[in-house]
């Protein structure tokens, strides 16, 4: 499989509402980042989608990097 694009080598922060359902953006390649948008058809990635357990703001992921399994920073931009 093909590596993902690098959307940003800096985490962006999100408002994530609980209960609300996210597609968290595995190709790099969405214009809506963090989120998908679809962009990924074709590439064999496939978006991260993932329900809130509580409103909070995070850090996402836009190097494509993160271990987390739903997107959250992990520090992984500092070696991209």
């Amino acid at each position: 499989m093909e590596l993902p694009k690098i959307a940003a080598k800096s985490p962006i922060r999100v408002e994530l509402e609980k209960g609300k359902k996210y597609a968290y953006c595995t190709c790099g390649l969405s214009e809506n980042q963090p989120f998908c948008n679809g962009s990924h058809k074709g590439t064999g990635f496939s978006p991260t989608v993932f329900t809130c357990d509580e409103t909070k703001t995070r850090g996402m992921c836009q190097c494509k990097q993160t271990k987390n399994e739903f997107g959250f920073c992990d520090g992984s931009h500092k070696s991209c």
